[in-house]
């Protein structure tokens, strides 16, 4: 508790700055919040929906299935689903639509990405705004006579380190989550994209066999 005290305290030294840097950390962590619950829990794949689909024969009734225990709102099961429903039409169709899907997935994850990124910029700059208004409140303590309060320098000083030090840790944070969030999407497109080609390769194979049949009876 007395160094949650300390910390308390010093922010209260570092000045205006203080409150903007604050207000982007707060931002921060909620879009933190925000991913993790996307990519943990809408962004599930259960391997054995991987494994069914890397399977060379499986049936369109196991695919359903699957899918239905995931969920309308896991974006896996958006994505195949839309190929699901439409493996009747030509193969052009479902890679269309499949296409657009993916899209609006994609769309979907990026979302606040940018509100990351901002703030990466934008925390050091609010940072480097404290430190100065700190060393000009320092210098007014100068006057003809040489230093008035030695105490108010002292104050205007660590007003700087401390907008500083706080600007550069929000941007840290941001950062870190910007590159994790930018790397697990990429990640879950590569992945959405494999999966979905495994599925059209299948409906090319169903195509191919339906075409056989109809020449063998004619």
């Amino acid at each position: 508790m007395e160094q949650v005290s300390d910390v308390i305290n010093a922010l209260r030294v570092g000045g205006v700055a203080v409150y903007p840097l604050g207000l982007l950390a707060v931002v921060a962590i909620v879009i933190v919040i925000d991913k993790m619950f996307l990519f943990f829990v809408q962004t599930r794949l259960p391997q054995d929906l991987v494994a069914l689909v890397e399977n060379y024969g499986f049936g369109w009734d196991a695919l359903a299935q699957r899918l239905g225990r995931l969920g309308a709102r896991n974006h896996f099961a958006r994505f195949l689903s839309v190929i699901l429903d439409n493996r009747t039409h030509p193969v052009w169709w479902v890679e269309s639509r499949a296409a657009d899907e993916a899209a609006l997935i994609e769309k979907s994850l990026a979302r606040w990405l940018w509100v990351l990124e901002t703030i990466v910029t934008a925390a050091p700059l609010l940072g480097l705004l404290g430190t100065i208004t700190g060393m000009i409140r320092s210098f007014k303590l100068f006057g003809n006579q040489g230093l008035v309060d030695p105490a108010g320098v002292t104050g205007g000083v660590a007003e700087a380190l401390i907008a500083t030090a706080l600007g550069l840790f929000v941007a840290l944070i941001a950062l870190f989550a910007f590159n994790y969030c930018s790397d697990r999407q990429a990640r879950i497109m590569d992945e959405m994209e494999r999966l979905g080609t495994r599925v059209i390769d299948h409906i090319r194979l169903d195509t191919q066999e339906d075409r056989h049949e109809a020449a063998l009876r004619a």
